[in-house]
């Protein structure tokens, strides 16, 4: 069920299943927006109560109009929804506002399910290449100049037409955000007072920066997997949407991951990348 959700400032477009089974939350990444979600949508099963939302800017939901934050937009949709004791499947910057839900309300969180995870507050490089180019396409308001930048940074394993409208629908929304939103609480330093069942998924196409910043995320994390996606790049919902609702099923209904999923996964991202 569509819907819309309001929040200081405005509302943003939502999406509610309402089955009866385990719930589970996804969170997109910087780079998309929910329909990054279908394919994964797709393979869940059907009596699984799936919430997703588009957050300020990004999809269907309306540029900001007053500071925000990511994780009060977060509780917003929890507490509209009536949602607690949630799975979390994020991906990508959507991976900190599920960390700092985690820290700041563990008893709404389930388990974590963190794909090519990023934190606002973790070091990130300012010299590597990737920055420095997103700054000077941003500043000259280069919108076919980040989408390019987008393609080669995040899509190794190809880039077929939903790769492309999640990195150009990514790009124009950033020029949507103006300075609105307030960053979360630290949470870097603070992982390892995570206690609830969490795995990292990250591709082995994945970009160098990112993936040093999942492997460290995991290692802070007590007890966290980590558990890779072959051939897929940093789009793991496009590229292993079938290894995604596989270990969030897992995650949700048994509270835990297998490190081996059930199925090869491979040629399944291979496919996926020419999409």
């Amino acid at each position: 069920m569509e819907l819309s959700v309001s929040v200081d400032g405005g509302h943003l477009w939502a999406d509610d299943t309402g089955g009866a089974g385990p719930a589970l939350v996804l969170l997109h990444p910087d780079w998309g927006d929910s329909s990054i979600w279908r394919p994964v949508l797709d393979r869940l099963p059907p009596e699984y109560r799936v919430i997703r939302y588009d957050t300020r800017g990004f999809g269907k939901s309306p540029a900001p109009a007053a500071p925000f934050s990511q994780l009060d937009d977060l509780i917003a949709v929890l507490d509209h929804r009536g949602a607690d004791r949630v799975t979390l499947v994020a991906h990508s910057g959507g991976a900190g506002t599920a960390i700092g839900l985690a820290l700041a309300d563990p008893s709404r969180v389930r388990g974590l399910l963190l794909l090519a995870p990023g934190v606002p507050d973790y070091p990130w490089p300012p010299d590597d290449p990737y920055m420095r180019q997103f700054g000077k396409l941003y500043a000259a308001g280069d919108r076919d100049g980040l989408t390019d930048l987008g393609l080669r940074t995040w899509a190794a394993a190809g880039a077929g037409r939903a790769a492309r409208e999640q990195i150009r629908g990514a790009a124009e929304a950033y020029f949507r955000l103006g300075d609105y939103e307030r960053s979360d609480p630290l949470a870097y330093s603070r992982l390892g007072q995570i206690r609830m069942p969490a795995a990292v998924v990250v591709g082995d196409q994945e970009y160098p920066m990112v993936a040093r910043c999942a492997a460290d995320i995991a290692a802070r994390i007590p007890g966290c997997q980590r558990i890779p996606a072959p051939g897929a790049d940093h789009l793991l919902p496009l590229r292993a949407p079938a290894m995604v609702a596989e270990l969030a099923g897992q995650l949700a209904s048994e509270g835990g991951v297998s490190a081996q999923p059930g199925e090869d996964f491979r040629s399944a991202a291979s496919a996926a990348s020419c999409g």
